[in-house]
């Protein structure tokens, strides 16, 4: 995987970003979600860097980046310090602009990123959400069934910390399965990448923080941009599993047309994890956004 990237371990603001960067061209910066790390992108990232610049990331408290200690307000897990990040990341690699694509949590950092630093970002893409606001404004039967970890992950220390830790890999391979659509089969060398930094209980509190600040500072910090009128202003592209959760539960295009000026969409034929799922499905939609 990755073979032709390097490995950078950048410092941003005293902590660890791990990422590796491949190809030549306009630069575009690759998120991953939860639980994974930046290999979800690795079919994906070979390709896009025959044209692009290609940088993926760990986010703060995933993977192989640091996992700072948690805060009482949950801010030092908050969507605005892992944007932070990773505009700390992408300027020591020499961007000062660039391109942005996210999946799931990494999605999240992205829309955070797009509202905090918009001089910092060509055009983004968002992966299997909507905004985290919207989410918590529509919780339902469905959605407290299905997405049960945004609550139970969310729980005061260390009650998830715990009973994950008891068996790091079965929940991970459970929600693997739990989201993927009808048939997905996942890379075993993958599965060992993630297991391998998701075991780590550092990892697991970090994660679980992760998910509280979006319970929290994440909806303070939104709802305050809502009051402002402040929205995505540049080019955003909105994908999504048509087989997952998100495809069969929200108008998806229009939700993001309340947060964004500029949106355009479209489901593909998965479920929650797109780039391992539809890869190529993914890449064409990406290559046609990042060209035009």
């Amino acid at each position: 995987m990755f073979s032709e990237f390097t490995t950078h371990d950048v410092d941003v603001d005293g902590v660890r970003i791990h990422a590796r960067v491949g190809g030549e061209g306009p630069p575009v910066l690759l998120l991953h979600g939860y639980p994974q790390t930046h290999v979800i992108w690795r079919e994906v990232a070979d390709v896009l860097a025959e044209s692009h610049t290609v940088v993926v990331s760990d986010l703060r408290g995933y993977g192989d980046s640091g996992k700072p200690a948690s805060e009482i307000d949950h801010s030092s897990y908050g969507k605005r310090a892992m944007a932070a990040d990773q505009v700390g990341l992408m300027r020591a690699l020499g961007h000062d602009r660039f391109a942005i694509v996210g999946h799931d949590r990494g999605a999240r950092v992205a829309h955070r990123l797009c509202l905090d630093h918009a001089e910092r970002v060509e055009r983004a893409a968002v992966l299997d959400i909507v905004p985290t606001r919207h989410v918590f404004a529509n919780v339902d039967r469905a959605l407290a069934t299905f997405y049960d970890h945004w609550f139970f992950l969310a729980e005061e220390p260390d009650l998830p910390e715990v009973l994950i830790g008891g068996a790091p890999e079965y929940f991970l391979r459970r929600k693997l399965q739990q989201w993927s659509g009808p048939g997905a089969v996942f890379d075993e060398a993958a599965i060992a990448e993630y297991v391998r930094c998701f075991r780590d209980p550092e990892a697991i509190r970090a994660s679980c923080e992760d998910y509280r600040a979006a319970a929290s500072i994440d909806l303070e910090h939104d709802e305050a941009d809502a009051v402002a009128g402040r929205r995505v202003t540049c080019a955003l592209l909105v994908l999504w599993g048509a087989r997952g959760f998100v495809g069969t539960r929200y108008d998806v295009v229009e939700v993001w047309r309340r947060y964004a000026d500029d949106v355009r969409g479209q489901g593909l034929d998965c479920g929650h994890f797109i780039p391992e799922e539809a890869p190529q499905q993914t890449i064409d939609a990406l290559r046609d956004f990042l060209s035009t």
